[in-house]
């Protein structure tokens, strides 16, 4: 039977949000599954007065095979966007934006064994 492990994302400081900072090519880093299988929940804030994009690389930098990407609405608290999306392999999650350090991401996963 598999288990269960609650864990906050590799690059959270103790559950701090991730300041988003690099706006285009490899994008500063989320999460790396370490083993198994997580089970990955992102929600992202804009403090800016615009609307901006945020990409997530799911797994590796390709465009567009491994990007996805996200609308944050200006001011308007947390915005949900992985709802469980699956990693496992030793991959990792990395994330740029419109505009560097005006969106930053939250989160947790469940690390399936």
């Amino acid at each position: 039977m598999a288990s269960y492990s609650k864990q906050l994302l590799s690059e959270s400081d103790n559950g701090k949000g991730i300041e988003i900072a690099v706006t285009s090519g490899t994008g500063d880093l989320i999460h790396t599954n370490p083993a198994g299988t997580d089970e990955v929940y992102l929600w992202a804030t804009n403090n800016d007065s615009e609307d901006r994009a945020l990409t997530l690389q799911w797994g590796g930098t390709a465009s567009p095979g491994n990007e996805i990407t996200f609308t944050i609405p200006a001011n308007s608290g947390a915005q949900a966007l992985t709802g469980g999306l699956l990693i496992t392999g030793g991959l990792s999650i990395r994330a740029f934006a419109a505009v560097a350090d005006k969106i930053t991401v939250y989160g947790f996963c469940n690390n399936i064994n």
